[in-house]
């Protein structure tokens, strides 16, 4: 036997055993904790299934489109929360960031005349410095998170209100740039927005950040053990900088991908962004305590959101009882993530 061998094969034993000695719930319970998109991925499935046997409408191609288009602006901006809960923070700004950055591209393009491309990056600039000021506040302040953007949300929603006059900008005053995203590509019944093409390519860029940089490893780093982070010669401050300037960057495009949704751009638009793009987040399977989650996990929680909203429509389910069963997936979902968090090797 060779060094290498006699090296490896008590570790395999080992491990071996290891696994023999877990119950079937133990096995499960380390699988989830291994894949976390394992569970919204078969929420998924088996709500799609359930749906479809109550109604086959929801199998059918121009549904699924509109559960993907309305899903799109959630998802896009769930990227960005997840990023921040991975961290062990929370954003309650995005929504109104988004909102600030959307009017400001709009605005300049139909009233002051600037090129769109111009305008569109001005937008994308202004959430930027949006989530470096709440990046700024956590890390310089030493604040809490979830106290700095809740004051956030209010400076936010304000400056756009104050901009605007609370007024909306219709698709026909913006030029075809800032309207892209909303544009249609049909395959037979099926058609989906250039805005859920978008969010797809986000999606997987950020996935490969998160998984084969140092960067993303810092992230998971900073928000399994803060403490341990710095102690392993982490810069957590960087870290935390880069993932809310990060977040800012996806919610200043998510506002344009949120024009060619909504084809106007108005300072009442997705008013319940922050709650959905938190329960997307929770659903997905990343832990609200940082450390634990994935991007596709985030992308699955998203299509459940509308899917479940879509589903009990169709099956002629009372509006207060959609609201209920999303409540009830929220809850089910941090109760199965601090089981999760129970494994033990």
């Amino acid at each position: 036997m060779t060094t290498t061998e006699s090296h490896h094969a008590p570790t395999s034993a080992a491990e071996q055993f290891a696994q023999r000695s877990h119950s079937p719930v133990q096995r499960v319970q380390h699988t989830l904790h291994k894949h976390p998109a394992i569970s919204p991925f078969a929420v998924l499935v088996v709500s799609f299934v359930v749906f479809t046997l109550i109604n086959p409408r929801m199998a059918e191609a121009g549904n699924i489109s509109l559960v993907l288009q309305q899903a799109a602006v959630i998802a896009s901006l769930a990227i960005g929360q997840t990023l921040i809960i991975l961290t062990a923070g929370i954003d309650l700004s995005l929504g109104a960031l988004t909102i600030l950055s959307m009017l400001v591209m709009a605005r300049l393009a139909a009233d002051n005349g600037v090129p769109g491309f111009i305008a569109l990056l001005i937008g994308i600039g202004v959430g930027t410095l949006g989530g470096l000021l709440n990046g700024t506040l956590v890390t310089r302040l030493a604040l809490p998170p979830f106290i700095v953007t809740l004051g956030t949300l209010s400076i936010f929603t304000a400056t756009a209100l104050l901009y605007s006059g609370g007024q909306s900008v219709q698709a026909g005053d913006m030029p075809d740039l800032l309207n892209f995203m909303g544009k249609l590509i049909t395959i037979g019944d099926f058609r989906i927005t250039y805005g859920v093409l978008a969010v797809v390519v986000l999606a997987v860029i950020v996935s490969f950040i998160l998984s084969q940089t140092s960067f993303g490893r810092h992230v998971y780093a900073v928000g399994d053990d803060i403490e341990g982070a710095r102690l392993a010669g982490i810069q957590v401050n960087r870290v935390l900088m880069g993932v809310y300037g990060t977040a800012g960057v996806i919610y200043g495009f998510t506002a344009w991908i949120l024009i060619g949704r909504a084809g106007t751009a108005s300072p009442n638009a997705i008013v319940d962004a922050n709650l959905e793009s938190i329960t997307a987040v929770v659903i997905g399977g990343t832990s609200l305590f940082g450390g634990r989650g994935a991007i596709l996990g985030t992308m699955l929680g998203a299509l459940i959101v509308y899917s479940f909203r879509s589903g009990l429509s169709l099956a002629g389910v009372d509006d207060q009882w959609r609201v209920m069963a999303i409540g009830v997936l929220i809850i089910v979902a941090v109760s199965i993530d601090q089981w999760i968090r129970k494994v033990r090797a």
